[in-house]
C-alpha cells in the first residue's frame, strides 16, 4: 500500500524550505545506507560518539564534535554544559541553586520561535536569558553591559528569524565575548558553511543535520574541546532525554562527509532552475512573479509572487491535492515564497497548474 494511504497522510510538495514541520530534507542514497550500516550493527556507543564527533570535527578543522538528535539538543546540552563546567554533581542535579552562574546574554531580536521559543531551550539547559539591547537593535555596548559575575556565555542566532537591521556582527559579538573571558556559542541551525565562523573565532557552533547538509533527523556540534566535552557530559543527566540513536549518528557522519565533498546547490543553479518556473507563473493574471534573494543575505534564491489574495491562495494550495507548502513569513505584505530546493520540475508545473486554477477560479 503507498505510505500516504497506509498512514492517511497528505502527499506533500515541500516549497517552503527546509522545515522541520514538513520533514526538513531528503536524504541521499548513501546516507540511507549508512544508517541502515548503523541500525544493523552493535557499538560501544560511548566510543561512537566520541569517534564519530572527533571525525567530523576533522573534517571542518574544529578541536572537536558531537552529533547530537537536534540543534535544539545541541544548544540546550552546549549552554548546560557551560554553566556545569564539567562537574558531575551538576550533571546529576542540573537545576541546583548550588550553581549560580547561568546568565546567558542574548541579543532581545534573537529571542525568536523557530518552532519552539529560544528562551524555553535555555530554561531546559537551566539558564536565564538576559536580553541585551533593543528589538530593533543590538549594538557591541548593549551586549557589554548586560556582563556580569553571574555571566556564562554570549549566545548569537544567525538566522532569517532573527531581527536583522541594527544588529551587531558575528565578529563585533566575538570581540565582546572574548575581551570578558567568556565563550561565544552560535546557532547556526541552517547556515550552509560548516568552516566559516569556526574561522572566525567562534567557540561553538551548533547546526542541524537535517537543514543545509540534508543528513537524517540530528544536530551536531563543532568547537573548542573543553566545551563539548562538558556537553558530551549531560549525556550523562539532561541529555539522556534527548539522545540520538546509531543509525542517525552514522547516516549523519556519512551526510557531512558528502556534503563537504559536493556542497549544497548554488545561487547560480538555483536560478537557472528558477527562470522558467517564474517565466510560467508570469503567465497567470493577477500575479507579479519575480526572483528574490534571501532575507537573511543566504545564497537562496526563490519565486517571490505578489497578490492581493496571499493569504487566500496559500489556505488553497495547504487544502489541495497535493498539499503545497509555500513559504508565508510575508503573506501579510500579500507576498508568497516558493522555495525550490526541495522542489523538482514535475512539482514546479503542479504549483503553476495549482495556482492557475485558483486564480481563475
Amino acid at each position: 500500500m503507498d505510505i500516504y494511504e497506509k498512514y492517511q497522510l497528505k502527499h506533500v510538495i515541500n516549497a517552503d524550505g527546509k522545515m522541520t514541520i514538513l520533514g526538513v530534507s531528503k536524504v541521499s542514497d548513501d546516507v540511507v545506507a549508512a544508517q541502515k550500516l548503523g541500525a544493523q550493527n552493535f557499538f560501544e556507543m560511548a566510543d561512537l560518539v566520541v569517534q564519530t564527533g572527533q571525525y567530523v570535527a576533522k573534517l571542518v578543522g574544529a578541536e572537536d564534535g558531537l552529533i547530537v538528535n537536534s540543534a535544539s539538543a545541541g544548544i540546550a546540552q552546549v549552554i548546560a554544559g557551560l554553566i556545569g563546567q564539567g562537574s558531575l554533581y551538576h550533571v546529576y542535579h542540573p537545576y541546583t541553586d548550588r550553581i549560580t552562574k547561568r546568565e546567558v546574554i542574548m541579543p532581545m531580536g534573537h529571542d525568536v520561535d523557530y518552532g519552539a521559543p529560544m528562551d524555553v531551550m535555555l530554561s531546559v539547559a537551566g539558564a536565564k536569558m538576559v536580553p541585551a539591547g533593543y528589538a530593533n537593535m543590538c549594538t557591541p555596548e548593549h551586549l557589554a553591559m548586560q556582563i556580569t559575575d553571574q555571566t556564562a556565555a554570549i549566545l548569537y542566532i544567525k538566522s532569517h528569524h532573527t531581527v536583522q537591521k541594527s544588529m551587531l556582527s558575528i565578529p563585533a559579538a566575538i570581540e565582546v565575548a572574548h575581551q570578558h573571558g567568556l565563550p561565544l556559542i552560535l546557532d547556526a541551525a541552517a547556515e550552509s558553511d560548516l568552516t566559516k565562523y569556526l574561522k572566525m573565532g567562534v567557540d561553538v557552533v551548533v547546526y542541524s543535520g537535517a537543514k543545509a547538509i540534508e543528513g537524517p533527523a540530528s544536530g551536531v556540534v563543532f568547537g573548542k574541546a573543553r566545551y563539548i566535552e562538558w556537553a558530551r557530559l549531560q549525556s550523562k543527566g539532561m541529555g539522556r532525554a534527548m539522545k540520538i540513536g546509531k543509525e542517525n549518528i552514522i547516516g549523519l557522519t556519512q551526510a557531512i562527509e558528502q556534503y563537504l565533498q559536493v556542497g549544497p546547490e548554488t545561487g547560480e543553479h538555483m536560478r537557472a532552475r528558477l527562470e522558467p518556473f517564474v517565466a510560467d507563473l508570469q503567465q497567470i493574471k493577477g500575479l507579479t512573479v519575480s526572483i528574490a534573494q534571501d532575507g537573511a543575505g543566504r545564497p537562496i534564491y526563490r519565486a517571490s509572487v505578489k497578490t492581493d489574495r496571499a493569504s487566500e491562495i496559500c489556505d488553497q494550495l495547504r487544502h489541495g491535492q497535493p498539499a503545497i507548502y509555500a513559504r508565508e513569513y510575508r503573506v501579510n505584505e500579500g507576498i508568497i515564497e516558493f522555495d525550490i530546493r526541495a522542489v523538482d520540475a514535475n512539482e514546479m508545473a503542479q504549483i503553476v497548474t495549482s495556482l492557475k486554477n485558483i486564480m481563475e477560479g
